[in-house]
């Protein structure tokens, strides 16, 4: 299905986005490696036979330039992948990360999404075909305890992708959001070499679950298919899920050890 396809994926020198790339090379895609760690993203593409470009996903003009490089040197694009993430945390309570945090989690999560769509989509209307993916979170779905602005975020991302579902599906084009749970990233300091289990999974896992979904032409991917269960409770009884979820948030913070957020995988 991807073979000869040209596939750019973003936030790809690590973690779920260099397993995407991997996986879509070896399914015979034509991979464009984007990352922010330029570095990064060399190793990826000389791993997978691809194309390497820089790019801050905050600047629209940046997104700009990896598109039409990617369309230069690997023909037009049929699958954008919008994968580039990140997490903060939050000093305390539920606002207390700074307007820094709150727009850096905007522009990454949200805006870089509007950036690629808005570039690549008058052309995959015009050829009447494409495919854009946007990797978003569970906590795009329900939450995450201790990161708003990652929630909010996420949330938005989810919303976004729903839009792009509904508005584009009779031009051709297919959309997926992918809303994971816990993987093992370097944004849980963890990388492919980490022990998996119970709620963590690893990129790999997510790359082929994407593989998977996409296939289908699912709209919502989710690696971790516990999630619907808990969509479905919070939809059909929203206080007990929040009832749920301060319990969650008080065994966290009497069990950890430190109450880092990273270690949140163990209670789930």
């Amino acid at each position: 299905m991807f073979a000869d396809k040209t596939i750019v994926v973003t936030g790809a020198g690590s973690g779920i986005g260099a397993a995407l790339a991997r996986m879509f090379a070896h399914q015979g895609a034509r991979v464009c490696v984007s990352d922010l760690n330029g570095a990064a993203a060399q190793k990826i593409a000389a791993d997978t036979g691809g194309l390497a470009v820089q790019c801050d996903v905050r600047d629209e003009s940046q997104i700009i330039k990896l598109i039409n490089t990617a369309e230069t040197r690997l023909g037009s694009i049929d699958v954008f992948i919008s994968n580039a993430g990140l997490a903060c945390g939050e000093p305390s309570h539920a606002a207390s990360a700074s307007t820094q945090v709150w727009q850096l989690n905007w522009e990454v999560h949200v805006m870089a999404h509007v950036y690629a769509s808005r570039a690549v989509l008058p052309s995959m209307i015009a050829r009447g075909g494409g495919y854009l993916v946007n990797v978003a979170s569970a906590a795009g779905l329900l939450n995450q305890i201790g990161d708003a602005a990652y929630s909010a975020s996420k949330h938005a991302a989810v919303s976004f992708a729903e839009s792009l579902a509904i508005t584009h599906s009779g031009d051709g084009i297919d959309v997926s959001v992918v809303c994971p749970q816990y993987v093992a990233t370097p944004l849980l300091d963890m990388d492919d070499q980490t022990d998996t289990g119970g709620s963590l999974i690893s990129a790999d896992d997510v790359a082929q679950s994407v593989l998977a979904g996409m296939i289908a032409k699912e709209f919502l991917i989710l690696p971790h298919p516990q999630v619907s269960e808990y969509v479905a409770l919070k939809g059909t009884d929203h206080m007990r899920w929040i009832s749920g979820m301060q319990g969650l948030r008080r065994k966290f913070l009497r069990d950890s050890e430190n109450g880092d957020l990273k270690e949140m995988h163990k209670f789930i």
